[in-house]
């Protein structure tokens, strides 16, 4: 067995890109062996820099890879973030310290570049609290039994005056990307999306080498003409014994911000001649879709789970960043065993914003990096937390407190898979 001081742990270069990728594979179980033209695909991802390998010799065994994004806080401003993604160790080298390795490198980074956050999406739940990473958003999955939900068998239309129409990927890329900037300005949880991400979903690039198939794309616009909502969807082709459709509209993604067009476009998912089974893809676990409906338990739960993860690199910046329903103080004492954002913080808050300055009082609240990143989108309740143990009182009354700060009236949200 090679020694863990023999594995180097470095930024790969382009040339090394094909035996990054094969490990990718491997450490998530697909294919090891990486087609020429899913590799061409892959390579519009890959930053110099950015995407860390692990090599035992000449051979590729964990991979890491990071980008840059923002990440919208509580009221709107738009954070620096790091975030990371493609994270694999391969079977033969796993317990090494590999990702530890490479996570350490790539925060270190991302702290020097004036990173707030670093953020990701965790395939398993375990492995990142170590690390300082905190599960800050939900998402659910809603499957809607249509013939249930009790909604007009005649809908047709809008009753507002909007009107929905159908589009192409060319549309998609010109009205998207606008209508998402709106959305994550007023979503926290929400982060930026590329240019690419648009191409990728429209099928002008591919990074998995596949043949595209269009999707269906739907645009809700308002009785003025703009443009509100939109979503992405597919549709199987099943019929039960006796010639009754029982297809099945799949959402890929939707958008929508107003509650006119969220109510239109599920709306119009429901009324599709031949669906019998809605699913929503990824949505806010208080998501209007259920109470859209006549019968709100047509809309069953099949899904519901942690989703953006967040790792605060700067605490200052982090707790200023956003807003708060209140106004308080409140002296944290927060421990990072990394050594990145580790200390004792009085929090000053208010409506015309805050303020966090370093202070040698006396703690009100002690909690690890990671918890406070749990409660920093306003998601988590410090008082459920310190039930839990894993936020200290050391002043009574103190988690009651910095939830009276920190929640928020509608639930963070995350519409994306990175």
């Amino acid at each position: 067995m090679t020694s863990r001081t023999d594995i180097d742990v470095r930024p790969i270069t382009e040339a090394e890109f094909p035996d990054w990728q094969r490990a990718l594979n491997t450490g998530f179980l697909m294919p090891p062996a990486v087609a020429a033209e899913q590799l061409e695909a892959r390579r519009h991802l890959f930053v110099p820099g950015r995407s860390i390998g692990a090599f035992d010799g000449e051979r590729c065994v964990a991979t890491f890879r990071s980008f840059d994004q923002e990440v919208t806080a509580v009221g709107g401003a738009l954070v620096p973030a790091d975030a990371i993604s493609n994270v694999t160790v391969s079977p033969t080298h796993r317990r090494r310290g590999l990702l530890t390795r490479m996570m350490a490198q790539d925060l270190a980074a991302a702290k020097e570049r004036g990173d707030v956050l670093a953020t990701l999406i965790a395939a398993e739940y375990p492995i990142y609290g170590r690390y300082g990473f905190g599960p800050a958003t939900t998402m659910t999955e809603w499957t809607v039994d249509v013939p249930r939900a009790g909604l007009d068998a005649r809908w047709a239309a809008p009753e507002d005056g909007g009107r929905i129409d159908l589009v192409d990927g060319e549309d998609v890329r010109k009205l998207g990307p606008e209508l998402h900037e709106r959305l994550r300005r007023a979503q926290p949880g929400a982060v930026s999306r590329a240019e690419l991400w648009w191409q990728i979903r429209t099928g002008v690039l591919s990074t998995d080498g596949s043949p595209w198939t269009e999707p269906f794309y739907a645009v809700y616009r308002s009785a003025e003409g703009e443009v509100e909502g939109m979503v992405s969807y597919k549709a199987d082709d099943r019929w039960g014994d006796a010639k009754q459709p029982l297809n099945t509209a799949t959402v890929q993604w939707l958008l929508a911000v107003t509650p006119a067009a969220e109510r239109a476009l599920w709306s119009y998912l429901c009324s599709i001649d031949w669906v019998t089974t809605v699913k929503s893809g990824w949505r806010s676990p208080d998501d209007l879709l259920p109470h859209l409906l006549p019968d709100p338990r047509a809309a069953r739960i099949t899904t519901q789970a942690d989703w953006l993860w967040v790792r605060i690199l700067d605490v200052v910046r982090a707790l200023e960043a956003r807003t708060y329903e209140g106004s308080g103080s409140l002296v944290l004492e927060v421990e990072d065993r990394a050594g990145l954002s580790g200390g004792r913080w009085r929090l000053e808050a208010g409506a015309d914003g805050a303020s966090c300055t370093p202070t040698t009082e006396s703690a009100h609240l002690v909690l690890d990096v990671a918890e406070l990143a749990a409660l920093w989108l306003g998601d988590e309740s410090a008082v459920r937390l310190a039930a839990l143990g894993r936020v200290r009182e050391i002043r009574a009354g103190a988690a009651r407190v910095a939830d009276a700060l920190l929640r928020t009236s509608r639930r963070p949200w995350c519409p994306d898979m990175f």
